[in-house]
């Protein structure tokens, strides 16, 4: 019995070290040497080539690296009949929330102006609204955006949230479907998509959406970069619709060097930091996850198939 972790180009031996920390009696391989792939029952892993989940025939779940499992749901050949599972840790949300609160308060308080003015030698003051007077709108209420929509109202911001089905017990006004998206929007000076990546939410993020906005609102994706039109985002900011963006994720990671995004002075680029998972904080639910897997057990943070998340 053994876990195998999947992640190509990528240094795992700080999530090797921290399994064992919860558990020395785990054998875990490392993918492309994984010397048994006969005893492999739990498979951890971040894009994965298509089709080497198959080559584990004892598998017994699989579980995504991060929050996101786009890359489980998008191969074809991965088995339909072996749970997913994803991460769900406060060590990645709180990072999500320092992230998302720094691009709001930098453009809230207008950093990018004093940038500009400071390689100019220019010395004047640029006016902000108090906190409480900026809308922000939080799409997504799941674990990730719940935990970063009560971070941004606990800093003393007006926030709301969208989902796309109805939520109960929320802190903050909460719309929901297609019906609630535009009194959501009208209200959302600053709009942060958190989004899980499904059907029904890639391209999102359109020119439709921007323009149900307040004039010269502000976008940040840290979701999926298929949620977002980069045409119709470009076309907004020229426009004035937009005055600005903050994006982390990208259609192609990553970006490619010719893309426009990387030239425009309206958006502000990071290259999918914006919440890393931290092997230390996570690794106990992975443990946990392994043990209740290869006993038969109920599995947490347990991803349906069909909404995809």
């Amino acid at each position: 019995m053994s876990i195998a972790i999947i992640c190509p180009n990528r240094d795992v031996s700080d999530w090797v070290t921290a399994l064992h920390a919860h558990d020395p009696t785990l054998t875990v391989e490392v993918w492309p040497g994984i010397s048994k792939p006969g005893e492999v029952e739990f498979v951890l892993t971040w894009n994965h080539p298509a089709g080497l989940l198959r080559q584990f025939p004892k598998l017994k779940c699989i579980s995504s690296l991060g929050a996101g499992v786009n890359h489980l749901l998008n191969d074809s050949t991965c088995p339909p009949g072996i749970p997913l599972v994803r991460l769900v840790d406060i060590d990645l949300m709180q990072s999500m929330a320092e992230y998302v609160l720094h691009g709001v308060l930098e453009h809230v308080r207008r950093f990018d102006d004093y940038r500009h003015q400071q390689a100019l030698g220019q010395w004047a003051l640029q006016n902000g609204p108090h906190l409480a007077e900026v809308g922000i709108g939080v799409m997504g209420c799941g674990a990730l955006g719940s935990y970063v929509a009560g971070k941004l109202a606990d800093f003393g911001f007006s926030v709301s949230a969208w989902s796309r089905t109805p939520k109960q017990g929320a802190r903050m006004p909460v719309f929901s479907g297609e019906a609630g998206l535009g009194d959501f929007l009208k209200q959302a000076d600053i709009l942060v998509c958190l989004l899980p990546l499904t059907a029904e939410t890639e391209n999102i993020l359109n020119m439709q959406t921007f323009s149900q906005l307040p004039p010269k609102a502000f976008l940040i994706n840290v979701a999926r970069g298929a949620h977002l039109v980069d045409a119709d985002l470009l076309a907004a900011l020229d426009a004035g619709q937009l005055s600005g963006a903050l994006l982390d994720v990208f259609r192609v990671e990553p970006l490619p060097r010719e893309h426009p995004f990387w030239a425009h002075p309206k958006i502000r680029l990071t290259p999918h930091v914006a919440s890393v998972t931290n092997p230390h904080s996570a690794a106990l639910q992975i443990v946990e996850n392994y043990h209740r897997a290869i006993t038969g057990r109920q599995l947490t943070n347990l991803v349906d198939r069909q909404r995809g998340y």
